[in-house]
């Protein structure tokens, strides 16, 4: 059990990684990252969720979505567009039909979701 909490900070810290990188690199999406982050640390150390719910990172790109389950529509499109782009290189890249329909089931599913189930909140954080 403590190899596992070893391991969700671990690949907590990954995925902080990652998610700061993603901020300067438009193709990789911040916020997802951020988002594992949070539930890694939460379930694998209470000192680190705090500290990360705690930084200036977290309160920008996930506080209102922690409290309100809502983003704005800049974040939605920030997350939506880079990975609907990887999505379709690789729908593209793939000449197997039935892994086509996947990806594009996946596409549909995934902006259904954040224009459905996700509110958007017409407050920026920024």
């Amino acid at each position: 059990m403590i190899i596992l909490k070893y391991l969700l900070v671990a690949v907590g810290f990954i995925c902080l990684g990652l998610g700061t990188i993603g901020i300067f690199v438009p193709v990789l999406p911040t916020t997802p990252f951020y988002l594992l982050a949070t539930l890694c640390f939460a379930k694998g150390s209470e000192r680190f969720h705090r500290w990360f719910t705690g930084t200036n990172l977290y309160k920008k790109h996930l506080e209102s979505f922690a409290k309100n389950r809502s983003m704005t529509l800049k974040t939605k499109l920030a997350i939506l567009i880079p990975v609907s782009i990887m999505l379709i290189m690789a729908a593209i890249m793939v000449d197997i039909l039935a892994m086509r329909v996947v990806i594009a089931v996946l596409l549909l599913v995934k902006c259904w979701y954040f224009f459905f189930k996700i509110n958007t909140n017409s407050h920026s954080n920024e």
